[in-house]
This record gives C-alpha cells, sequence and structure tokens, in this order.
C-alpha cells in the first residue's frame, strides 16, 4: 500500500498552496511599500555626514589658502608667501652655496671623509678635561644626581642596578677604581665603547661583547648627570662631571672603534 505522500493529488494540492502562500507574501511587500510612499528611501545619516565632510574640508581649504597667501603685517614687510615662491628663493640659495665642512660629530658618515680626517686629527689634551675636575671630596649637585639616577637604568641592564655588574656582559661599577679614577676615562667610553678585557678590582674581565656608545647621542649636560650619579653612588666618592668636560671630549664620537683598556689612563687602586 503506498503512503499518502505518494497520491498524485496530494501532491499537486500541495504545489499549489505553497505558491499561493508566496504570491500573498508578496503582494503583502508590495503594498507595504507603496503605502510607504514608495521608491527607495534616501540615506538621511549618510547624508548627513557627507555634507558635514564637505564642510570640514572647506574650512580646511579656506584656512590653508589663507595662511600660504602673501601678507603684509607692516609697510613694505611681507610673510607667509605661496610654496612655490619659497622653493624658487630655496633652490636660487642651493645652487649658489659653497659646500662647508662637518663640523658637528654627530653628523659625520662612519668610514667617510671627514671620519678619517677626525680619527687623523691631533689627541685631545684629556689632562686639560681631568683638570677641570672639581677637588676631591667635593658633593654632587644633588639636581644632577637626580636627573643621572633615571639615565643609569641604560647602564643598569649591563652593570646592574646596584653597579655590582653583570657576569659576561659588564664590569661592576660599584668601589671601582675606573669610576673614580679620571673623569677623561668615563667619558670617552660613553662616545666609543669599550672592548677587550678590563681589570677591575685587581680582576681581569672579559665579555662576550664590548661596550656600545649607546647614550653618546645625549646632551652634554646628561652625560655629566648620569656619571655623576655613577661616580658618586655604590660606595663611589668620585665627585661630580661637568658638562664642559663632556663637551671638551665630545669630538671622540667622531672615531668609530672602540677603546680598549690600554687606550685608558691607568687609575689608582
Amino acid at each position: 500500500m503506498s503512503s499518502s505522500s505518494d497520491n498524485p493529488l496530494i501532491r499537486f494540492a500541495a504545489f499549489w498552496w505553497a505558491l499561493g502562500v508566496f504570491s500573498l507574501f508578496a503582494i503583502l511587500l508590495i503594498a507595504l511599500k507603496l503605502f510607504s510612499g514608495g521608491g527607495e528611501e534616501p540615506n538621511v545619516l549618510e547624508e548627513a555626514a557627507g555634507a558635514k565632510r564637505y564642510e570640514v574640508a572647506s574650512k580646511v581649504k579656506a584656512a590653508q589658502d589663507a595662511n600660504l597667501a602673501y601678507k603684509e603685517v607692516e609697510a613694505g614687510k611681507v610673510v607667509q608667501v605661496p610654496p612655490h615662491d619659497v622653493f624658487a628663493v630655496v633652490g636660487k640659495e642651493l645652487v649658489s652655496s659653497k659646500a662647508a665642512a662637518v663640523k658637528d660629530p654627530a653628523q659625520i658618515i662612519p668610514g667617510g671623509i671627514a671620519a678619517a680626517a677626525a680619527a687623523d686629527a691631533p689627541p685631545i689634551d684629556v689632562e686639560a678635561v681631568n683638570k677641570l675636575s672639581p677637588p676631591a671630596g667635593t658633593p654632587p649637585d644633588p639636581a644632577a644626581m637626580e636627573a643621572g639616577k633615571p639615565l643609569f637604568a641604560i647602564c643598569a641592564a649591563c652593570h646592574g642596578v646596584e653597579g655590582q655588574g653583570v657576569p659576561a656582559l659588564g664590569p661592576p661599577l660599584a668601589k671601582s677604581e675606573w669610576a673614580n679614577g679620571p673623569v677623561s676615562n668615563l667619558i670617552r667610553i660613553q662616545f666609543r665603547g669599550l672592548e677587550g678585557p678590563i681589570t677591575v678590582h685587581g680582576q681581569q674581565m672579559t665579555f662576550a661583547m664590548p661596550m656600545f656608545p649607546v647614550i653618546a647621542a645625549m646632551e652634554d649636560a646628561d652625560i655629566a648627570n648620569v656619571l655623576t650619579y655613577v661616580r658618586n653612588s655604590f660606595g663611589n666618592t668620585g665627585g661630580p662631571v661637568l658638562p664642559e668636560q663632556v663637551k671638551m671630549l665630545r669630538p671622540e664620537s667622531a672615531i668609530k672603534t672602540h677603546l680598549k683598556e690600554a687606550d685608558l689612563i691607568k687609575p689608582t687602586p
């Protein structure tokens, strides 16, 4: 016996019933569209946002035009000329100017002519730098110590937060003869770095990597402050470092070879 679902009449009736339901649904949608006004509704929010963007763009363009236009701030004095006039003047000056030698060590390209000339230059009088150091026992400026303390965070990565040193990375600074010794040693190391073994507390130490001049780009006062902090912390009593001493030795930054212990003034243990 076959089921009722296999009856052709039942299937035919179900087909037309479903078709009628879909047709009725379509008619209802069309009616709703007609009663709502017909046609596609405008996107009010998008139009409002677009109008605001055009308004802002117009204001920006007006401001740029006003700032780049000629302005006579006083009789016979015109400023804020259009860019094409500025470029024309600058271009003429560049064409007519003569190249000048680079004097700032920070602008010297390693391996270039200026770097070679700096390397061949007469050595800096480090003794003159050391003579500027205040007498032994001179207390450091508290402001310099306060400014140097956060800068020491860079050094602490290899020398330890208490200056105790880090095996295979950096020698100790606490009660170090190098930290308390001639100021020129510390300043020169900041500008050129240090490689090879170094004797600290009577013990020769070697490290996996050389010290790189990581703070050489700092201002003279910043380098002086962090070195002042080192020379007056961790049991050290080396005294303050002056910004003018750092300035005198800044030409060393043009020399791109690392210092070795033999290049430094041997401190008194």
